[in-house]
């Protein structure tokens, strides 16, 4: 069978079952769900067998330590994906919600219902507990999900895949209704991306590399984020131990998170007393740091940053710092460097905050709180599916919501247009 076929048999087989799902009920959707945690639970050992062999052919292939890490599975970790999926459960049932439900001056009735997308693909890479993750939002939200993820983790997600379409047919749902690509061919990522006829939308969550190259072979929409350069800015009019506090935290809580802060900004009039007791905390927790020639007066450890460090995300204890003539100078620096993913800014002036919030074109915009709590979970959306810095259809963390539609809905009673 060739790719194309592969393909094809895949696309009518998730068509199918997203038909059925459509119809699912709430109660169906989560007793699926309960069977899937309780299946990977029950079939933890076969779990960690499976990733032992992923994580020995990555050792043979020189994977480094970092992706090492993302593709290992232990007890903590599937402990985590067995929580996740029951934390769905808990999670409101978008799907089939009717609003703005108003009567028209003919007496008709109009409102909005929510509903499925559809058919929805994921590609990703390393982490094999995104399969469970993916499944369990795309199931909630009453949509069949074809998932690819990185050769690396082949036989994790294959054995994860096996226990999620174990608890689809517990629960008297298609096996289909979930389906993991089991070819390592890079090429099926791009006859996903262009099967139009059953995909209606293309998640790929990994590299800059990796998204690029999906949303240039793509032939049906894609929800995207390319890169996450996110900058905090310390205002002239900032509480100093908030900031110090702020911009610590949103570097150092993580490195190699998209929601990391990469720039710090600072205004020219407190960078003197901000930025010696924030820089040593930073060479503390060994972070390198680069910045522009006022950061180096007031910082001698730092080196020079060049353009590329303004447009780096490292992922990386590594962080970029320029000094600001103000408030104007911080937006007119992110527009020209950031991503669109997330901005923060600390000051205790609420007219320059709101300017700051008014102005500033980015999927989340905060004010005097870190640039990490930019996430689903964190939003009260419980898990995500990853986040979009696209302005259509979904912007900021995508939760149950942003794997829906919506469509309109007339009532009547007999009513004819005159």
């Amino acid at each position: 069978m060739s790719l194309e076929q592969e393909m094809q048999q895949i696309g009518q087989q998730a068509r199918e079952a997203s038909t059925m799902l459509a119809r699912a009920t709430t109660q169906m959707k989560n007793a699926a769900l309960e069977a899937m945690a309780s299946e990977i639970e029950k079939q933890q050992d076969a779990l960690m067998a499976a990733n032992k062999i992923d994580m020995d052919n990555g050792e043979a292939r020189g994977l480094n330590p970092a992706l090492l890490d993302r593709l290992a599975l232990n007890e903590e970790r599937i402990a985590g994906m067995v929580e996740g999926l029951r934390q769905m459960i808990a999670l409101p049932d978008p799907i089939g919600a009717i609003t703005d439900l108003n009567y028209r001056p003919s007496g008709i009735q109009v409102g909005k219902m929510r509903v499925p997308l559809g058919v929805v693909g994921i590609i990703y890479e390393s982490r094999p507990n995104v399969t469970a993750d993916a499944a369990g939002l795309c199931l909630k939200s009453g949509n069949a999900a074809i998932l690819r993820g990185g050769s690396e983790a082949l036989n994790s997600n294959q054995a994860i895949a096996k226990c999620i379409q174990t608890g689809l047919e517990v629960a008297g749902l298609p096996s289909n209704a979930v389906q993991v690509f089991k070819t390592t061919d890079r090429e099926m990522v791009s006859e996903l991306a262009r099967s139009s006829q059953y995909v209606d939308v293309i998640i790929p969550r990994g590299g800059k590399g990796l998204i690029e190259r999906v949303a240039e072979a793509a032939r049906v929409p894609v929800i995207k984020h390319l890169h996450g350069i996110c900058h905090v800015y310390i205002d002239d009019e900032a509480d100093a131990s908030k900031a110090v506090s702020i911009a610590f935290n949103a570097k150092t809580q993580r490195y190699g998170t998209c929601n990391t802060m990469e720039t710090l900004l600072v205004a020219k009039s407190v960078a003197g007393e901000i930025l010696p007791p924030l820089a040593a905390q930073y060479l503390e927790k060994g972070v390198e740091l680069r910045g522009c020639a006022e950061t180096m007066k007031i910082v001698p450890q730092a080196t020079a940053a060049t353009d590329e460090d303004w447009a780096a995300e490292y992922l990386a204890p590594i962080l970029s710092i320029r000094v600001v003539d103000d408030v104007d100078a911080a937006m007119q620096h992110i527009r020209q460097y950031g991503s669109g993913h997330t901005e923060s800014i600390i000051t205790e002036n609420w007219t320059t905050a709101r300017r700051f919030l008014t102005e500033v074109d980015a999927s989340s915009v905060m004010v005097n709180a870190s640039t990490r709590f930019a996430d689903g979970f964190e939003y009260g959306l419980g898990a995500e599916i990853g986040i979009s810095t696209d302005k259509f259809h979904a912007r900021g963390p995508v939760g149950l919501e942003g794997l829906t539609s919506q469509k309109y809905v007339v009532l009547g009673d007999g009513h004819i247009r005159g």
